[in-house]
């Protein structure tokens, strides 16, 4: 089966194509979040190089964000459009369960991406044999709150620390396309090689809706 990812949730616009959980080839740029004048080209430079063209991949798979409002919705209506146009199953994986999937070794997982004023996207699993199981759903915690979950219901557990979003415990925040890949084929086998509709993973507003309610707010 091969795939084609797409990772548009970050200044680091990347795609790759695997086949099953193989990583065939990846491209990445570090373009400052020009991701509507990059991807495609990215996409096609892959393709060519390759020698594989859209009608030869089997499943496309989107990080869905948490992470850059517009990046994700980039990537996300551009994994759609493929889907849409040559009926080709799609599935989506969260930014967080990406960065999950750098750590190897069984054990639990703290996944955090920093989201600015003492609060982080969180999110914590397990990895037992291969297999991540969801052990706190993706959300939003000030950083007192993620201490608390972890202080008083996984306190007697070895936990393992992946992101930025606890100032301490920062470690590798790469968020890496072919694990994307991997995480999207594991998905797809446990649906049944059934694909979905997928959607933005918004977690928190964008800063632009904000900013309009609190000026909506002080008109009333």
């Amino acid at each position: 089966m091969k795939i084609l990812c797409i990772d548009t949730s970050s200044k680091l616009c990347s795609v790759a194509i695997l086949e099953n959980t193989t990583l065939i080839d990846k491209l990445e740029l570090d373009n400052g979040l020009t991701h509507s004048e990059t991807l495609m080209p990215l996409i096609k430079n892959l393709l060519d190089k390759n020698r594989i063209s859209l009608r030869d991949i089997d499943l496309l798979v989107s990080d869905i964000g948490p992470g850059s409002f517009t990046g994700i919705r980039i990537g996300v209506s551009t994994v759609k459009a493929f889907s849409d146009s040559l009926n080709i199953p799609c599935v989506g994986i969260d930014s967080l369960e990406v960065l999950a999937y750098n750590i190897k070794s069984d054990s639990v997982i703290c996944s955090t991406i920093d989201c600015k004023n003492n609060n982080c996207y969180f999110a914590l699993y397990e990895l037992i044999n291969g297999t991540y199981k969801i052990l706190e759903e993706p959300s939003v915690k000030s950083l007192s709150e993620a201490s608390e979950i972890l202080n008083t219901k996984y306190n007697n557990k070895s936990i393992t620390f992946i992101g930025d979003g606890i100032p301490d415990k920062c470690t590798n925040c790469y968020l890496n396309v072919e694990n994307l890949g991997i995480a999207g084929y594991k998905k797809f086998i446990n649906n049944g090689n059934i694909g979905e509709e997928i959607l933005p993973l918004y977690l928190k507003k964008p800063q632009a809706q904000k900013q309009l309610e609190e000026k909506l707010k002080n008109n009333i």
